[in-house]
């Protein structure tokens, strides 16, 4: 039996949250933005019609286009509907993975028999279910492939929330779709394939498996057959764990505020940690950027010496690599901490007196996460010397 796939895209997922919350709001132009005075993070469907770009600085949005509503992000209101929505897949179907805040594929194979339904009603009765228990609207798309169902969620917003692609419309849509519309396809692939005569999907899956993998990679000849509606990559329903984490935020006014700045690093530092020690994991290489601006990046990273969970010792890494990239005569517009090289395992080598002391660390940083659980996140506030 041939796999069927569901891509579930949670439509202008933040405002939709802040629409739940706040039902007056629906069918009005509304845009959240991020951090203070930030960027434009996600528009309604009536903010998009007037034009409002995504990305763009707030106070030049305010001031451009009238009549918008303008909502501070609410990250934790938009985890607790994330988890909502995705608990409703996995009540739909027991093959669910989650891709993102908003995304998640879920696996209709043999559920039609279940539902007494074909899959177009498959994809119905879950997007009004997601309506009805969540109050948030989404999008599926619904092929043969994961990266033909994604393909289709695509669609799916412009032709009433559902959009299915079968082996017949495969064949139309293939010649008209150039590459870089695919999932998976940046910029600098696009590119390459570009220089290689290769513009729409249609070149892409005429060309011979031994030469896009001599010329490319094997992910290249992947791509191709999922193109092709022959099922390469699987339902995961235990996410791997990241090999790094990032946590960046982008502010307006520009700003060169010594004690701003270093507030959005401490932040940036607390959430990645927390989310490093979600998944066991530590860290052995830290990193800061800073963006100004003029959109230039200044960063700096360090290597340490075994690995660390604690943000009490990645704070300290951080902020030496602030002072050393900082420059008081710039503004900046954003700013951002990486940790890479994670190791989510237990088997770290270590000496003695590190252990002893990483023990230490980590007894506190999980006792703070304990506290956390139990009274909300940031009910212990950490900060910097």
């Amino acid at each position: 039996m041939s796999k069927i796939f569901a891509l579930i895209d949670c439509d202008s997922f933040f405002v939709s949250c802040e629409q739940a919350e706040n039902p007056a709001l629906k069918g009005k132009p509304v845009c959240v933005i991020g951090g203070v005075g930030g960027c434009i993070l996600s528009r309604s469907k009536e903010a998009k019609k007037m034009g409002v770009p995504m990305g763009h600085p707030c106070y030049l949005a305010k001031r451009d286009f009238k009549g918008v509503t303008y909502i501070d992000s609410h990250h934790e209101i938009y985890r607790e509907y994330s988890k909502r929505v995705m608990a409703v897949l996995k009540d739909f179907s027991p093959n669910v993975e989650i891709c993102s805040i908003d995304e998640g594929f879920v696996d209709f194979t043999g559920l039609c028999k279940l539902y007494k339904t074909n899959y177009y009603g498959l994809a119905k009765m879950l997007r009004q279910r997601i309506l009805d228990e969540v109050d948030i609207p989404v999008s599926i798309g619904v092929s043969t492939t994961k990266l033909l169902a994604k393909f289709a969620s695509d669609y799916a917003k412009n032709t009433g929330g559902i959009f299915l692609i079968g082996k017949s419309k495969l064949k139309k849509l293939l010649p008209k779709t150039n590459i870089d519309e695919i999932c998976g396809i940046g910029r600098r692939m696009k590119v390459a394939l570009n220089k290689e005569g290769i513009i729409t999907c249609q070149e892409l899956v005429n060309c011979e498996d031994e030469w896009l993998k001599k010329k490319f990679s094997i992910t290249t000849v992947e791509l191709k057959h999922e193109l092709l509606g022959e099922s390469i990559n699987k339902i995961k329903n235990i996410p791997d764990a990241p090999k790094s984490l990032q946590e960046t935020s982008t502010f307006a006014p520009n700003t060169n505020n010594v004690d701003f700045l270093k507030n959005e690093l401490n932040r940036h530092i607390k959430d990645a940690c927390r989310k490093m020690r979600k998944h066991n994991g530590k860290t052995s290489q830290i990193g800061v950027m800073l963006k100004t601006s003029e959109f230039i990046v200044y960063s700096d990273k360090k290597s340490i010496t075994g690995s660390t969970n604690s943000e009490l010792e990645i704070s300290k890494i951080a902020f030496e690599l602030f002072d050393k990239i900082y420059n008081k005569n710039l503004l900046y517009r954003s700013t951002g901490v990486w940790l890479a090289n994670l190791n989510c395992t237990e088997n770290v080598q270590m000496g003695l007196f590190d252990e002893v002391k990483n023990e230490k660390l980590e007894k506190l940083s999980a006792s703070i996460d304990r506290i956390e659980a139990k009274f909300g996140k940031n009910s212990i506030k950490t900060g910097f010397i």
